[in-house]
């Protein structure tokens, strides 16, 4: 029988476990900040716990460590891209973005991904697997075991290890990083959406929209054609209404496709009257699309028009391009054997 991940329980899971095992469930604590604030790789590491407890434990778990495969960095803003190994020849990538505000940690919550995004690498090969909640984490203790500093998949589509991993991480008994910190994005799985703000969690959602109507929306992304653009508007609204938090709505200009005035009108029209942010994102190249980064002043104009309409928007700056630090490409790339 395979063993569970011990980091991927959450607290309370963890009281369970120890009980069921005939032990007191204040261990339980002690356990958890072992994993979750010290951070350790082993079991033999939890030096205050008795060794009888140890050997139970790993009679009965085991710690589902990740290993950096590859580590590029990029020269010309300092983005660190991370290719960890979590075992049976699959890797992930993670991403350390820096900024003059503080870090921020992009981390991988499936291997590969089954959404089929047409501008994205990481959906080529498809999903081969969900992460656990504690491999999660351990992608944000893995960077900062290697800088010393603090900071892909479809996130909804893995929901339960997503809010056990949310609820470790968050424990004042481990790493205790805010929800408010946290962004978890999503390409629009609109009956999630409606359960994650059943949770009302204190989370930024981001939802990849990359279209303002679902012709466009459907020709880039498969997902459109079992969900709206207007379901998924309404859900986001829903979310921004029971959370009391702004909605951030990706988009990913492409040449020619979706990047117009027109474009952004309508896109300005659709979202009016929602408490929300439009962050636009220069699309980077994928090998295996044709798709073209939109020029300069075709960028600013279409923020232009939003903001004219009354929608609060951004451009994000481009990290990373000398290292692939676009989701899924350094992957790609490694499976491929080109690195």
């Amino acid at each position: 029988m395979d063993k569970k991940d011990l980091r991927s329980l959450t607290l309370e899971q963890l009281q369970i476990e120890l009980e069921n095992m005939g032990e007191k469930s204040f261990r339980a604590k002690q356990i958890f900040s072992w994993l979750h604030s010290r951070q350790v790789r082993d079991i033999d590491s939890m030096t205050n716990i008795s060794k009888a407890l140890r050997e139970k434990l790993k009679e009965n778990f085991e710690l589902r460590n990740i290993e950096i495969v590859e580590k590029l960095v990029a020269h010309e803003d300092n983005t660190v891209k991370y290719l960890f190994d979590v075992g049976n020849s699959m890797v992930i990538e993670s991403v350390l973005m820096r900024y003059s505000y503080g870090n921020a940690v992009c981390i991988s919550t499936q291997v590969g991904c089954r959404m089929g995004c047409t501008f994205c690498a990481s959906t080529v090969d498809g999903l081969e697997r969900n992460l656990l909640a504690g491999e999660m984490a351990e992608q944000i203790y893995e960077i900062q075991r290697d800088t010393g500093e603090r900071g892909s998949g479809e996130p909804l589509d893995n929901f339960d290890n997503v809010m056990d991993f949310l609820a470790i991480i968050n424990d004042k008994n481990g790493a205790e990083l805010s929800h408010r910190h946290i962004t978890v994005s999503t390409c629009g799985l609109v009956d999630k959406i409606y359960d994650l703000a059943e949770k009302h969690l204190q989370i930024t959602l981001a939802i990849s929209l990359h279209a303002p109507n679902d012709e466009i929306r459907q020709r880039t992304m498969p997902v459109a054609r079992s969900y709206s653009i207007d379901k998924v508007i309404k859900a986001a609204k829903d979310y921004a209404n029971k959370t009391k938090r702004r909605v951030t709505f990706e988009y990913a200009l492409i040449n020619g496709v979706n990047d117009s005035t027109d474009n952004a009108a309508e896109l300005a029209s659709r979202l009016k009257g929602i408490m929300c942010h439009v962050n636009l994102i220069p699309v980077n190249d994928v090998k295996e699309n044709d798709y073209l980064r939109s020029s300069e002043k075709t960028i600013k104009e279409f923020a232009e028009v939003l903001q004219s309409g009354g929608i609060e928007t951004t451009i994000r700056r481009k990290l990373g391009s000398s290292i692939n630090a676009a989701c899924g490409q350094l992957r790609k790339r490694y499976k491929n054997k080109e690195v």
